[in-house]
């Protein structure tokens, strides 16, 4: 898709995309919102030392990038993978200015996120292993189980096919007992579909400009019969 780097309020970079009418991250601050919703309420409150991640919509990186920075600061391995349909080329990503905005002397790590070859397993850090994923994930098998799950799809006006509850089952049948999935999408029928698979639902505050989000958990021992 084709996409346009804009600036957003905390000085980070994100992408709009004219097709859909709709940018990558929010614009009142993309690493402030992917720093809350992902690592603050997600990431940080895994508590095993060893942590599967799934990302649904790979995107710029961002998510990624700041998965691999904590997993460093908190001595945490990460095997990372990620879904994604239409990825940027690696010359747009080299244009994001996130490694600047964060942590200067990380930016070959960020671009090797990039440069990394898709559908092959690539150790970026010793903390840090990714698999990159070029394909729907709607018709995509899940080859693991996972701990947690940023969930960070185009909004479901722009797919809705991505939130519906046959995608979140597919997702919680994979998942590890309090496995935790976060996502910036609130919308009820979001929460709905989540609850409705099974997962236990908060929704806490939000980033700038967001006044909430959902954070959802597999519960421990989960018995579950489909609605």
């Amino acid at each position: 898709m084709d996409s346009e780097l804009i600036l957003t309020q905390d000085g980070s970079h994100t992408l709009f995309v004219p097709d859909i009418d709709e940018c990558y991250h929010s614009t009142f601050g993309a690493i402030g919102e992917s720093t809350l919703i992902f690592i603050q309420s997600g990431f940080n409150c895994c508590e095993k030392d060893k942590i599967n991640v799934l990302e649904v919509g790979f995107g710029t990186g961002l998510n990624a990038f700041l998965t691999l920075l904590e997993a460093e600061n908190r001595n945490k391995k990460v095997f990372y993978m990620a879904f994604e349909l239409f990825p940027l080329s690696v010359e747009k990503a080299k244009q994001l200015n996130y490694p600047e905005k964060v942590s200067p002397e990380k930016r070959f790590f960020f671009e090797k996120l990039h440069t990394s070859i898709w559908g092959e397993e690539v150790p970026i850090t010793p903390f840090f292993k990714l698999l990159k994923i070029n394909a729907d994930f709607i018709v995509s098998s899940l080859p693991s189980v996972y701990d947690l799950i940023y969930f960070d799809a185009f909004s479901p006006e722009k797919q809705p096919e991505m939130w519906s509850q046959k995608i979140f089952r597919k997702i919680f049948d994979h998942c590890n007992e309090n496995a935790i999935l976060t996502t910036y999408c609130v919308k009820g029928v979001v929460r709905r579909a989540l609850q409705n698979t099974g997962f236990v639902v908060e929704k806490l505050p939000g980033p700038p400009g967001k006044r909430e989000f959902l954070r959802a958990v597999k519960p421990s021992n989960a018995d579950f019969t489909e609605k």
